[in-house]
């Protein structure tokens, strides 16, 4: 079936601009403007690409009772994300083709599309390499261990290089894992006052310094998940002018809160890293501008109550975020920070051509995934009212703008009326 998008408030992250127009979809793509059969009345509302979430992480298997395939993908599709791209930190972890095809085969619960990520190194453990050419071929897009730093350099320098010969991808989480082991909090004065074990930024720098001088020795595509403070700007701008093959992301929690957060030991708030300083906050806003920092993700990590009711140190990190990832970036756009191109860019265009994905585009010929929302909806956030499973948000309670209407996947709406 054809439809039509009339009135529409366009956001087109590839040429940065926004117009007043109509869009038609037809057989789950972009089309020609032309007659349909179906008429979306959009209202001056905001028609965008979906939102493509790189970093998504899924309770299957092993822990279905934090969060499934199912749940996620209806937090997914209320969110105005229209593929996850899933994390292999799972129990086992992704790091073998059958347990790739296993998860691959729960994903079509989900009303989204959804992609996986599989281990860089067999348990996640930094020790033997996993067979990424086989996994390459059962459907990863890219070789993480997630938050685990793989730290022997020799080790790693293998991997990256196998990596090399096959084209993969290498995701990375740069952090200096002697210094942030037993860590909660990003150091500093406030940290001392509350009484909590720090960690000083200096320690991603580290991370990330020591991985793109491997990036620079084995030719590797590198991709760094998290770059949360200003510390690590430098190194990472100048491996890009240098011409390695480096993109990096960060989080819609570290560009939307900042360490003053935890004041009250809310363990909602612990995160891996841990919130910075505003000055990181700010600093990482800006290079999402100015296009050092490529990606922006939620970093979706559904933790149960349990593993959350427990000391700040104690607590599980991590927070969820497929549902509040479109509403969290409208601070960044009502605070004047970033305009709505420049969010999508980052939220849509670039993970999917880092990735190899269709999307992010409203170019004819792209596929229809689209998110329909107004950017201006206020409303407060209550963390029952989540799809997700886990209900994990530091945004609970929060006065937040930006409500999605509706969201198509290949030209089928999955969310709204």
């Amino acid at each position: 079936m054809s439809t039509l998008f009339t009135d529409a408030r366009l956001i087109d992250p590839v040429s940065g601009e926004e117009r007043r127009g109509d869009l038609r979809i037809e057989d789950g793509r972009i089309t020609a403007p032309g007659p349909a059969a179906q008429v979306v009345e959009c209202g001056g509302k905001c028609l965008a690409p979906g939102l493509v979430d790189w970093g998504v992480k899924v309770g299957e298997p092993g822990e279905r009772h934090k969060e499934s395939f199912r749940s996620a993908g209806q937090a997914a599709a209320r969110g105005g994300v229209t593929t996850m791209v899933c994390r292999p930190d799972t129990q086992p972890p992704i790091d073998s083709p059958e347990i790739l095809a296993q998860a691959r085969s729960h994903a079509e619960e989900a009303p989204v599309r959804v992609h996986h990520m599989a281990a860089l190194t067999k348990a996640r453990s930094g020790g033997e390499m996993t067979e990424i050419g086989f996994l390459l071929d059962a459907g990863a897009l890219a070789f993480t261990d997630g938050v685990r730093v793989v730290r022997d350099a020799r080790i790693l320098s293998r991997c990256l290089t196998y990596a090399r010969s096959l084209g993969a991808l290498v995701v990375a989480h740069p952090q200096e894992p002697s210094l942030t082991a037993g860590t909660c909090v990003t150091s500093g004065k406030f940290a001392t006052l509350r009484g909590l074990s720090g960690v000083s930024p200096m320690a991603e720098r580290m991370g990330l310094e020591r991985d793109l001088a491997l990036v620079e020795m084995t030719g590797v595509r590198y991709h760094a998940d998290q770059i949360t403070c200003a510390a690590g700007l430098p190194a990472l701008r100048a491996a890009k002018a240098a011409g390695l093959d480096v993109t990096a992301g960060t989080s819609i929690h570290h560009l939307t809160l900042n360490a003053l957060d935890v004041a009250d030991y809310r363990t909602f708030f612990k995160l891996t890293p841990p919130l910075r300083d505003e000055d990181d906050r700010l600093a990482a806003i800006e290079a999402v501008a100015d296009g050092t920092i490529d990606v922006i993700a939620s970093f979706h990590t559904p933790q149960d109550e349990e593993s959350k009711r427990l000391p700040f140190e104690a607590a599980a990190p991590g927070a969820v975020g497929l549902e509040t990832l479109l509403p969290a970036a409208m601070r960044l756009y009502h605070g004047g920070h970033l305009s709505l191109p420049q969010i999508w860019r980052a939220m849509s265009t670039n993970p999917a051509q880092r990735l190899g994905l269709e999307g992010g585009t409203l170019e004819e010929g792209a596929p229809a995934d689209l998110v329909l929302f107004d950017p201006d909806a206020p409303f407060v956030l209550d963390r029952w009212t989540l799809a997700s499973k886990a209900k994990n948000t530091p945004f609970d309670g929060a006065r937040m703008e930006g409500r999605v209407l509706g969201t198509w996947v290949g030209g089928r709406r999955v969310f709204g009326e």
